[in-house]
């Protein structure tokens, strides 16, 4: 961008890890809605916060009442929605901090570009729940509106989600305890040497 020059601070983001003790990340969850993706992410978050770890959640409800509520929900929305918050996780990434973000996030192509982004610095997990128990269980009445047309594109109803192809993590919130599924998430953070057992 012309007349805008990037400005290399001398607190890096190695130097913030190593006095964290642990390694900065995404988990980027995805999923449908009511698949369980805030639940997860929000008790991932306390084990890691019990651990010292330092940690952020970004959830896209919240973001859609700040930072994207200018956006609504047709396709393009949805793309700016996921691009804008991938730049927020990516600030994140340099502060130290192990970033949980929980966005259905649609789209293969925004998935995509948001790995891109990241360099290697993101974890996809894919909360996986079939469309009927997410249906059951509602949790914000937005399945029954849809179905009765009072909102439109309505992820899983009117409007697409792409399944991940080859998510790093796959969770079964429809078969597994929410421990389970916890203890998932940890597992691929002690295998990839992000935080280690003693954290």
């Amino acid at each position: 961008m012309k007349n805008v020059f990037w400005h290399h601070a001398t607190v890096t983001r190695q130097r913030r890890n190593t006095q964290n003790n642990h390694q900065s990340v995404v988990l980027w969850f995805t999923g449908l809605s009511g698949s369980g993706k805030t639940t997860l992410a929000q008790a991932v978050e306390e084990k890691l916060h019990q651990a010292y770890c330092r940690t952020m959640l970004l959830d896209g409800d919240n973001i859609r009442h700040g930072l994207c509520k200018d956006l609504g929900f047709s396709n393009e929305d949805r793309k700016e929605n996921i691009r804008r918050i991938g730049e927020v996780a990516k600030l994140f990434i340099e502060s130290g901090a192990i970033t949980l973000v929980s966005f259905i996030s649609p789209f293969k192509e925004g998935r995509d570009k948001v790995k891109e982004l990241l360099g290697g610095g993101g974890i996809e997990i894919y909360v996986k729940c079939p469309i009927n128990v997410c249906e059951n269980r509602d949790v914000k009445g937005m399945y029954k509106k849809s179905r009765a047309n009072e909102i439109e594109d309505f992820t899983g109803i009117d409007s697409l989600y792409e399944t991940p192809i080859s998510p790093d993590l796959i969770v079964y919130t429809d078969q597994e305890t929410l421990g389970e599924s916890v203890n998932k998430v940890l597992g691929v953070l002690i295998n990839r040497g992000i935080i280690n057992n003693e954290n």
